[in-house]
């Protein structure tokens, strides 16, 4: 764990006492902090100050006397209202950080000069982050990846001068990471999403660029418009900026094109690696998270050999794509994580002869945005609430039976795809919705999928198909 020594002495407040909010408060303590947490789960503050945290209602704290508020990154900064502690903080004028913000603190003052990858996107950051952490540690090198990828940043080793972290951040977190500065930043995407905490499309994109904004050299997607205004005027101020690209060509930068990464100089390209050789990056967007890696590698050290020896041996992230195992011939595909529109198009476009599960919480749009991809679907099994809204989208278009729960969707789909007769054919759990209808969180959803192909006689995992 890393000590917060930079607010020893320091008077905080901190709000929100879930995983990441623990392990933040005893950071704080770890560093000598005066420090008092809160939550409004009074179950919450319970656990906290049965394991010695020192807790007290910040409802009755005089905030004139707190130095900063340390807020867990699901707490509203801003929208839809900023929440009751955000608006007594800054009714006394004191600023309001998250755990991001606290480890940059540390980074500087402990190893200024260690290696920081930070890495955010609307879609694609999790699989980024886990394959460049694959780089350096394949390379040998001491690798620490946290974030919002699920260790808590501050739960990492202290920063060193050997040390890589990679770290994954999503939008809350930078919000409250005003001093954000790593070595490489990357920006994967943007696209619609977390709209009813960031207010408009404009307030979310800012808040995404502050990440490359702020870094040594900024790698930035430029396939999508918000992403590519962002890029051209970084360049136009005079920022290091590494375009990528999973679109096909690009005059300067790295980009995926014919199955290949390629690197482009004034108009030249040069073959990099060839993608077919990264069995678990399948798909034009995963050719954009592999530009995304190599370029992060090369800006932190890491040789072509060292990169394309990465590549080939990742294994894939779990929920992201994630290869199950096989019934005869039949391929089950946990893409769990695919949780809108845009992640889900990802996976559609990487197979053919899909049977699709669908369903959950819908986000806004639904699967309107995904009509391109239904000649590749079979059959669609829908479940969660969506299913009835997903009806109607996919009308007479793709044929479907509303399945209701994963188990039943499973089933019924593995029965379907073996006596298809199709060549290849998937079974592939990607729900373009949020899980919150049935399931805690995505992974539990995935891992509900998974445990449901496991039952079906006959069917092995790819250790057991493994050579």
């Amino acid at each position: 764990m890393i000590a917060a020594d930079t607010a020893k002495g320091r008077r905080i407040a901190l709000f929100g006492l879930g995983g990441s909010g623990l392990v933040t408060a005893r950071s704080l303590l770890a560093g000598g902090a005066d420090l008092v947490c809160f939550d409004d789960n009074p179950a919450s503050v319970g656990k906290a100050a049965a394991e010695g945290l020192p807790t007290g209602d910040l409802r009755q704290t005089d905030f004139s006397g707190i130095d900063e508020l340390v807020l867990a990154p699901g707490v509203p900064l801003t929208h839809p209202k900023p929440h009751w502690t955000v608006e007594l903080a800054s009714s006394a004028g004191k600023s309001v950080i998250g755990d991001v913000e606290l480890f940059c603190r540390e980074r500087r003052a402990k190893s200024p000069g260690c290696a920081l990858i930070a890495i955010t996107g609307t879609n694609g950051k999790s699989t980024t982050t886990a394959l460049i952490a694959h780089l350096f540690a394949s390379a040998g090198r001491d690798v620490q990846m946290g974030g919002n990828i699920g260790t808590a940043v501050l739960l990492l080793d202290e920063p060193a001068p050997d040390k890589i972290y990679v770290v994954e951040c999503s939008s809350y977190q930078i919000d409250l990471a005003p001093t954000l500065d790593p070595s490489v930043g990357i920006l994967l995407n943007l696209s619609p999403d977390h709209l009813d905490r960031h207010g408009t499309m404009e307030n979310y994109a800012a808040i995404k660029r502050r990440l490359v904004a702020n870094g040594a050299t900024a790698i930035v997607g430029v396939d999508d418009s918000h992403s590519a205004a962002i890029a051209s005027e970084l360049r136009a101020s005079g920022h290091a900026v590494i375009a990528i690209s999973a679109e096909g060509a690009i005059d300067d930068g790295i980009f995926f094109a014919e199955g290949c990464l390629w690197r482009a100089t004034s108009g030249n390209r040069e073959k990099l690696f060839d993608m077919s050789g990264a069995p678990a990056l399948r798909g034009a967007h995963n050719g954009q998270n592999a530009a995304a890696a190599w370029a992060a590698g090369e800006q932190a050290g890491l040789s072509a050999a060292e990169l394309r020896q990465g590549l080939e041996s990742f294994p894939g992230l779990i929920h992201r794509m994630e290869p199950v195992g096989k019934l005869g011939d039949v391929l089950f595909v946990n893409d769990s994580k695919g949780t809108n529109a845009d992640a889900a198009a990802k996976a559609l476009s990487s197979y053919r002869n899909i049977f699709w599960i669908a369903g959950g919480l819908a986000k806004e749009g639904g699967i309107e945005p995904l009509h391109p991809w239904f000649g590749r679907v079979a059959r669609a099994y829908l479940v969660g609430e969506a299913a009835p809204q997903f009806a109607a989208t996919l009308g007479v278009a793709v044929p479907y039976e509303i399945s209701g729960t994963i188990g039943q969707a499973v089933a019924s789909a593995a029965r379907d795809a073996a006596a298809s007769g199709l060549d290849e054919p998937v079974v592939l759990l990607s729900p373009a919705c949020a899980s919150f209808d049935q399931f805690p969180n995505f992974e539990v959803r995935g891992e509900a999928f998974r445990q449901a192909a496991k039952s079906l006689k006959g069917f092995r995992t790819m250790k057991e198909l493994a050579p």
